[in-house]
């Protein structure tokens, strides 16, 4: 009895050793965004995919992107001053056949569709790798890369709030709230490269890592809702907006739709 006691003590000492802790995994995620590993990139457009699109999706004629997903509205320069919109943490799945780990991210931000040469944006990744899951929040100022926020976590069926505000063309705000917990976090920029403010967008996102776009993890659905964008003379919703699927090797992953203050993003890939 004693014996079998004190392999149980060794194996659980061992066990605890071996994970890392929070803190440990603050600080590699940190090393990774600092190399330059995650990089979300303005909207790719990917070719209209193989096959029957009308049998996927609820829009007649969807633009298709091999990294976004989501709506986009469109307008002149100097339109969009702020972007927010809520949705529920989900369970993300490897793909069937998929191993290893997989992940997407859901984001507001301004520009990166037509005006690419800036975006402000914060989000949050989604990440499985067997039956490990994992959630990271970060913001970013393209083409800088993403930076973690610390003080804030999330587990599956979180309602979160993502808000991206621009105080000027240079100068702006990222701020995320968990709903649940209470926990919000926000980030000041000044002095980035400038925005054009012509695009408010809503995304889940296949983002960069390491130069290519990382192994795309099966999130179910994303549902934004109280989605709106801040303009200088009041707000809009993203009824109306330019729907994006994603399209990778041929095969539509995505079915988008928007309605009112409410955008969809449904995986439909393997």
């Amino acid at each position: 009895m004693f014996a079998a006691a004190l392999i149980c003590q060794v194996l659980l000492a061992t066990a605890a050793f071996a994970i890392p802790t929070s803190k440990e995994r603050l600080a590699q995620r940190v090393a990774r965004r600092a190399a330059g590993a995650h990089l979300t990139q303005p909207k790719q457009p990917a070719p209209r995919p193989q096959g029957d699109v009308s049998a996927l999706s609820n829009v007649t004629n969807p633009e298709f992107s091999s990294n976004w997903a989501g709506a986009v509205l469109v307008s002149g320069s100097n339109t969009y001053k702020s972007v927010t919109g809520t949705f529920t943490v989900p369970t993300p799945r490897e793909p069937s056949g998929g191993s290893g780990t997989h992940s997407a991210s859901a984001w507001v931000g301004i520009d990166g569709d037509t005006c690419g040469s800036a975006i402000l944006q914060t989000g949050l990744d989604f990440n499985v790798n067997g039956n490990s899951v994992s959630y990271d929040a970060w913001y970013e100022w393209f083409p800088d890369f993403a930076h973690d926020f610390s003080g804030i976590s999330f587990r599956a069926g979180d309602s979160v709030t993502v808000t991206v505000t621009a105080t000027s063309l240079t100068a702006g705000t990222a701020t995320i709230v968990n709903n649940r917990s209470g926990q919000r976090v926000s980030h000041t920029f000044s002095g980035q490269p400038s925005l054009c403010q012509e695009n408010a967008e809503w995304i889940v996102e296949d983002f960069e890592e390491g130069g290519g776009l990382v192994p795309l993890a099966n999130w179910g659905t994303v549902t934004f809702t109280g989605a709106s964008a801040g303009t200088g003379s009041g707000t809009t919703t993203p009824a109306g907006a330019t729907i994006i699927d994603l399209e990778q090797n041929g095969r539509q992953l995505t079915d988008v739709s928007a309605s009112g203050s409410t955008v969809t993003v449904r995986y439909t890939g393997p």
